[in-house]
């Protein structure tokens, strides 16, 4: 096994010759403390069945559910496992057969409006367009420590509500309104900046700027305060984007990095499979 960081970013690295379906434990051990030191690790060439990305997922944790609210509970029960994820815009019999389409999606971090949100996400490109739907990723870490030190101050002390109503193409999840005030959204809130429980190292913790809402601060303050925070996000230099390839997997840990995904023709096909290991964020110490 080999590991090369990213040349273009402050984070990232390429793990060669391995064979993800049956990594020996000692060379698990490495590709974990890479993935904690780099945050995300981009395995190429890789043919797995459902099962073999589900046995891999779990080295890193216990799995986390799927979301729910992207396809019907008819075709939730034909899924092959309810801790993989489909993310595609293929349509079978007039219904999609997994969730976010072909449209940009927004900057983010994975499940971020739950109580529990995953540490890692693992996902697997299956089938990919000829053009677009590639996936950038900026360092959380780096953008914590760009900001000014007055706003870097009010970030330690301040906790984030994460909209739990809309998707990352800005769509309404299943069983779930739009709401005037953010304020009125459903979803759960984390600190502003979290402690990372491994490495001891803070990162930003932003999730994803719709209907976002800091307590305890009127509406005016808040969207002030998020658009000043927002704009030291992906910043020069603390940037990547994955071009797929079939058979990728890229693993990205959720603590310190957040993610957005390129649009792409709806009339081409993407495919991915997604696992993620369960955990909750971890407010700094500092």
């Amino acid at each position: 096994m080999q590991c090369v960081p990213f040349a273009s970013a402050s984070f990232g690295a390429d793990i060669f010759d391995v064979d993800i379906s049956s990594v020996p434990d000692a060379e698990f051990s490495e590709i974990y403390a890479a993935w904690l030191d780099r945050a995300v690790l981009r395995i190429r060439g890789q043919r797995l069945e459902d099962d073999a990305l589900m046995r891999f997922a779990r080295r890193f944790g216990p799995l986390e559910h799927r979301p729910t609210g992207w396809i019907t509970r008819e075709e939730r029960e034909k899924a092959p496992s309810p801790y993989l994820a489909t993310i595609s815009n293929i349509v079978v019999d007039g219904r999609p057969i997994g969730g976010l389409g072909a449209a940009d999606a927004a900057w983010h971090t994975d499940m971020s409006y739950i109580e529990h949100p995953p540490t890692a996400s693992i996902l697997y490109a299956v089938e990919i367009p000829e053009e677009g739907g590639a996936t950038h990723f900026c360092n959380m870490i780096g953008a914590l420590r760009s900001l000014p030190q007055n706003l870097e101050h009010r970030a330690r002390r301040a906790r984030l509500k994460h909209d739990a109503a809309h998707d990352s193409v800005g769509k309404l999840r299943r069983g779930h309104h739009d709401v005037d005030d953010p304020r009125d959204a459903p979803g759960a809130c984390h600190p502003m900046v979290l402690r990372h429980p491994e490495t001891g190292v803070d990162a930003l913790y932003l999730g994803r700027r719709q209907d976002a809402y800091v307590e305890g601060l009127g509406l005016a303050e808040s969207e002030a305060f998020l658009d000043a925070v927002w704009r030291y996000v992906a910043l020069e230099g603390d940037t990547w984007t994955q071009e797929w390839e079939v058979g990728d997997v890229l693993v990205w840990d959720n603590r310190s990095v957040m993610h957005r995904r390129a649009a792409f023709d709806p009339a081409a096909r993407r495919l991915m499979r997604r696992a993620q290991v369960r955990s909750r964020p971890h407010a700094s110490q500092a």
